[in-house]
């Protein structure tokens, strides 16, 4: 099934990030609590430079064929020959996979792109991608801009050339103040972007893997986050129930604002999860 159209199923989807885990073992007790919740779709992370790509697309498999949850596989494309690209999409052809979240991925330090590296943004690999497969693809939102583009007009424009190159949905990097992805969607829509968005949450209950992300990529962490962070940084508990309590309190808001979806990025935390699903109402 096309991920475009579970969005047509339920008022607000509700969706899953995992990264590879090391074991098989630890994968299935993620999945088997994961799969309790009733997920549109399950996604699976693309390793930096394309270290995890093969394992990847295994566990995108075992989320389609085994648990029968539709799978959305990462796959960047910066460090990538077409050749690589296309060995990928071949491979997720095979083992039945649908869906693809095109990105352009970050630049490891120390190398070097060549003229062998055809597809230099996401939306080269969008448009790759749309005209030789039937993949469903989505593509990332940044509601607050990024560290390479902090111009919220023309982070926008870039949004429009990624769903006029064949992105069938959007996910929004992570945020945390939810205004700022009103005043995005209001943009999107002057720009007549109207394919489904479902927005990225990560619960903030570890703050060097917080302020990590926001390093690369620039979203804003309102002083309220900043606060409960800087006062529990060595209590993990306590800020675990923090950070638990502002997702909540974030995704209960958006649901009111009639979202289309939810995508957690669970860091392979299914309790933290449960948590969370426990204090909203999905419908």
């Amino acid at each position: 099934m096309f991920i475009r159209d579970t969005f047509l199923e339920k008022e607000t989807t509700l969706s899953f990030e995992i990264f590879p885990p090391k074991s098989n073992e630890t994968l299935f007790n993620i999945i088997e609590e994961l799969k309790n919740f009733d997920p549109g779709f399950i996604s699976v992370t693309y390793g930096a430079g394309g270290s995890s790509k093969d394992r990847t697309v295994e566990i995108a498999s075992i989320i389609k064929n085994k648990y029968s949850i539709e799978a959305l596989a990462h796959l960047t494309c910066i460090t990538s020959t077409k050749e690589e690209i296309e060995e990928v999409v071949e491979n997720l052809k095979v083992n039945k996979i649908e869906n693809i979240l095109a990105l352009r991925g970050d630049i490891p330090e120390k190398f070097t792109i060549g003229k062998e590296h055809l597809y230099r943004y996401g939306k080269d690999l969008i448009n790759k991608l749309k005209i030789d497969t039937n993949l469903c693809i989505g593509a990332a939102a940044y509601p607050e801009g990024h560290n390479e583009c902090k111009d919220l007009d023309m982070s926008v424009r870039y949004l429009k050339e990624k769903v006029d190159a064949g992105a069938d949905f959007l996910i929004t990097q992570l945020f945390f103040d939810n205004n700022n992805f009103f005043k995005f969607k209001e943009k999107m829509y002057k720009y007549n972007i109207r394919v489904p968005v479902t927005v990225g949450i990560m619960p903030a209950i570890n703050k060097i893997l917080i302020e990590k992300i926001q390093k690369l990529s620039g979203f804003i962490i309102p002083d309220k986050v900043k606060n409960f962070m800087n006062k529990y940084e060595n209590n993990e508990e306590d800020l675990k129930k923090a950070g638990i309590e502002y997702a909540s309190y974030q995704i209960e808001e958006l649901l009111q604002n009639k979202v289309e979806g939810v995508h957690l990025y669970t860091m392979n935390k299914p309790d933290i999860v449960k948590s969370i699903l426990d204090n909203v109402s999905f419908k």
